[in-house]
């Protein structure tokens, strides 16, 4: 059957109907999830339609099952190329070109790559103080037209965890809020301007979020920490200004102002992230979903007697620990008047005796 689905997929690229090519590529993926070759192929399909983001996902898919097919290399060089990756491009089309040393796609895009970056770090702004100072914009000229798609985080599984976003001038923060997972479990890839992460869900489907940022970021300074409740991912900025959101869009390149006290005897005051948000809302609202956690057996015990406990006044307190010490566990009583006159006894479950160890 994934057979069947992957010849018509071929045939519908060869025919342009490329929206039809990456639905039936889709549809073998799920029959055939280890094939390597259907994710390089929805990925070349989806290179034509403008989704880079997505072949980009499909390209990393395919060299984690096969990382000696030079094809997923090109394919995801393509895509970060047009992405304006270009670092990240051509570290993939080195790594293909070494596997397939025939190949002159390769080469002539490497070149292409180099071209680029060193445009690129020649078009860097000089610093200049100013009255007012004006924040750098990136060159729309080379700018690939895209569909509105790309522009979307790409969550490849239902989406299970609510991520925020804020941000300094020099840093931006994502959080995703997943209780409990394992740092050995989570993975997360910086690109030039993408941001990558997996969370392997032991009995699920992996849960994937990848977005296009909406500025540039220093790889090498960005970092990632793994807590009980969250993952907090800290982005470090190429340039130290306010992006209007996290993902990118076509419509988000503005120029924004800084402005520069006559003095000069201060530092910059940049705009702040708008919209601004209510943290001690968002803070209330993650206690809540804490304090709501359904739980059962005896973590559902254990946490109704902490509850009382937490509320209780100090006669309430002074009974509970009494009466738990004395029995060894087994009676928790709330009524000082009655545990504080005499010593509590042992109370064990029906079919079992209470037996005293002598030390």
């Amino acid at each position: 059957m994934a057979s069947d689905l992957e010849a018509r997929a071929k045939e519908a690229f060869i025919d342009d109907h490329f929206e039809l090519s990456v639905e039936l590529y889709t549809q073998a993926i799920a029959l055939s999830p280890k094939k390597a070759e259907l994710y390089i192929d929805r990925a070349q399909a989806n290179i034509k339609l403008g989704h880079y983001t997505e072949a980009v996902a499909d390209a990393n898919k395919a060299i984690e099952l096969d990382p000696s097919n030079s094809k997923a290399y090109l394919r995801k060089g393509t895509a970060c190329l047009k992405l304006e990756e270009y670092q990240t491009a051509k570290v993939a089309l080195e790594t293909g070109s070494a596997m397939a040393s025939g190949d002159s796609r390769f080469s002539s895009l490497i070149k292409e790559c180099e071209k680029l970056i060193a445009e690129e770090m020649g078009d860097l702004p000089q610093e200049s103080v100013e009255e007012t100072v004006q924040e750098p914009v990136l060159p729309t000229n080379n700018v690939v037209p895209v569909s509105d798609q790309l522009h979307q985080a790409t969550i490849e599984a239902k989406p299970k965890f609510r991520h925020e976003f804020y941000q300094k001038p020099e840093e931006g923060v994502v959080t995703i809020f997943a209780k409990g997972i394992p740092a050995e479990n989570v993975a997360v890839e910086f690109g030039e301007q993408i941001l990558s992460v997996t969370i392997n869900l032991p009995g699920e489907d992996a849960y994937r979020f990848q977005t296009r940022l909406f500025g540039k970021i220093i790889r090498e300074k960005c970092k990632f920490l793994v807590l009980s409740t969250k993952i907090e991912i800290r982005l470090a900025k190429a340039e130290p200004i306010t992006w209007t959101s996290l993902e990118f869009k076509k419509d988000n390149r503005i120029t924004q102002s800084i402005r520069v006290p006559a003095s000069g005897s201060q530092r910059p005051s940049y705009p702040s992230s708008k919209p601004k948000r209510d943290w001690d809302k968002i803070e209330a609202e993650v206690k809540k979903e804490e304090k709501d956690e359904k739980l059962d057996g005896d973590a559902a015990l254990n946490k109704f007697f902490r509850d009382i406990y937490k509320d209780a006044d100090e006669d309430t307190r002074r009974a509970m620990q009494k009466s738990f010490v004395e029995s060894n566990g087994t009676v928790l009583s709330t009524n000082w008047n009655e545990v504080g006159k005499k010593k509590v006894e042992g109370s064990p479950p029906d079919g079992m005796e209470l037996k005293k160890w002598e030390i």
